[in-house]
């Protein structure tokens, strides 16, 4: 079985350090860089596409709203053309980055309340689909497994990475847990790999109550802030590759070649 694991990076704000990203990109398959509109900036994506490439990690757009007072995580009901714009003006930021440093991005996944919203909603993730495709159609699209997302890009005929998330809780829906309660975050690093390990074996979500969903998963999540983030991430690569998963970049995915 072939498995990627993937990083939000390049995140550098008031709300959230990047200290733990050069450790991390030791570790994970694919970078999801921060295109300035939420967090980071031209000084940050070039660092973090640097040291992706040192390591062999494929890198990818994180596009969102532009809200940088609250990390990308309040929602905003934009007109079509706004969320187009927004979305293919923060793809072609990396990857003119990207392409001074002799590299090509790979892929793109949503950040934030944008990411949430076209979880949910059909028609946001088909323009934001629509969007990608625009760009390059052969962009991989890392969206969440179950989402409005994949069902509009698959429809679409794009190249769909479904993926899960190591530290977070998921409701009988299929949804994440929210933020705002006590069981949202996975924050052991030995619980996280052991629910990492069974969703990969069962290609089934594990929900808080214990139901099993069935789903493709292609990629798993790693979150890059916390205390325990790189240890984290440690524990869920090993465990993966103990248990005889394969684990490539996106783009070196067999299904994607």
């Amino acid at each position: 079985m072939e498995i990627n694991i993937n990083c939000d990076l390049g995140e550098s704000s008031k709300l959230h350090s990047t200290e733990n990203d050069p450790l991390l990109l030791e570790i994970v398959n694919s970078a999801n860089i921060a295109c300035g509109y939420h967090a980071g900036d031209k000084s940050t994506m070039e660092k973090t596409i640097e040291i992706s490439k040192k390591n062999n990690v494929s890198i990818g757009a994180h596009p969102s709203f532009k809200d940088p007072e609250n990390f990308g995580r309040k929602r905003f009901n934009l007109p079509s053309g706004e969320i187009k714009k927004l979305v293919i003006d923060q793809i072609n930021i990396l990857s003119n980055i990207a392409n001074s440093k002799s590299m090509k991005i790979t892929h793109v996944k949503p950040h934030g309340a944008l990411n949430n919203m076209a979880c949910e909603n059909y028609d946001l993730a088909k323009i934001i689909s629509d969007s990608i495709i625009e760009v390059n159609k052969e962009l991989i699209f890392l969206v969440p497994t179950g989402s409005q997302m994949e069902k509009a890009g698959k429809k679409l005929g794009m190249k769909i990475a479904a993926e899960i998330f190591a530290d977070r809780n998921y409701e009988d829906d299929g949804n994440l847990v929210s933020r705002s309660k006590d069981n949202a975050l996975i924050t052991d690093p030995e619980i996280a790999k052991k629910h990492v390990i069974k969703m990969v074996e069962n290609q089934a979500l594990n929900c808080y109550s214990g139901k099993q969903i069935p789903c493709d998963i292609d990629s798993v999540c790693v979150h890059g802030d916390g205390q325990s983030a790189v240890n984290t991430a440690k524990e869920i690569r090993d465990g993966l590759l103990k248990s005889g998963v394969t684990l490539n970049p996106l783009d070196k995915m067999k299904k994607f070649i």
